[in-house]
């Protein structure tokens, strides 16, 4: 469950390092108020289910659970076997050391590192596998910028890539420039449409306001103007 597997190392453990519920090796020792030694995550998963010890029976209060940082380390130094000595290797190292070399071993199974590749090889067969993998991609080492495959590679020209790159980008700067230049022809031919149409509203208000005046000269008012006077008893009139 939680301990170290025996058979890892070098030389047979003392019986005073074998955790009493999973028969391995102590991993993270702790110690009860009864002084029995467990491997922390097998004595909480114990205590779950019941809260006594396992070798004596007695009573066992989680928050009273101590770890033994010094049996830790002693366990730690202790020489044990590669996990992968059964594909051929063959080196022994310290139990603290164990992540480190199982992040260099060369009898390691890892799965190919390039997308859409679904092979699992040691790690020491990782460059005779890439030179040959259908998904193998790479950037160019030059710097271009083009990723590479297998059928690629040979026949790859830095120079040649980048003037094609750059002869493409001349016709979408020539392409947009045009566009461009379009859309301003348009825009001008609006102009210009919108100005006539403004001009002709202008001489048509301008005439309108030429009649109003003329109606307004021939129209006679009001009668204040015309010639008035009073009749005379003599039948005259008086100014």
């Amino acid at each position: 469950i939680g301990g170290y597997d025996v058979e890892l190392f070098v030389e047979p453990p003392d019986y005073d390092l074998i955790c009493t519920i999973c028969q391995g090796v102590l991993r993270c020792p702790v110690r009860s108020a009864c002084h029995h030694i467990f491997c922390k995550k097998c004595i909480l998963q114990w205590l779950r289910r019941q809260e006594t010890c396992p070798c004596c029976r007695k009573p066992v209060n989680p928050s009273l659970i101590f770890v033994m940082y010094k049996l830790s380390k002693s366990i730690g130094r202790t020489k044990i076997k590669c996990k992968n000595e059964i594909r051929g290797c063959k080196d022994t190292f310290p139990l603290s050391e164990q992540y480190c070399h199982s992040m260099s071993c060369l009898y390691e199974l890892i799965p190919c590192p390039y997308q859409g590749c679904r092979a699992q090889l040691l790690r020491r067969d990782l460059d005779t596998h890439a030179r040959h993998c259908e998904h193998w991609r790479q950037p160019c080492h030059m710097g271009c910028g083009t990723i590479l495959t297998h059928s690629t590679q040979a026949q790859h020209n830095c120079y040649k890539q980048l003037r094609q790159e750059y002869e493409s980008r001349q016709r979408n700067h020539r392409a947009i420039a045009t566009a461009l230049q379009r859309k301003m022809r348009r825009m001008q031919s609006t102009m210009a449409h919108m100005k006539r149409q403004i001009g002709l509203i202008c001489e048509s208000l301008e005439v309108m306001d030429d009649l109003h005046e003329v109606e307004e000269e021939e129209d006679p008012g009001d009668s204040s103007g015309s010639f008035s006077g009073t009749s005379s008893p003599n039948g005259g009139v008086v100014a």
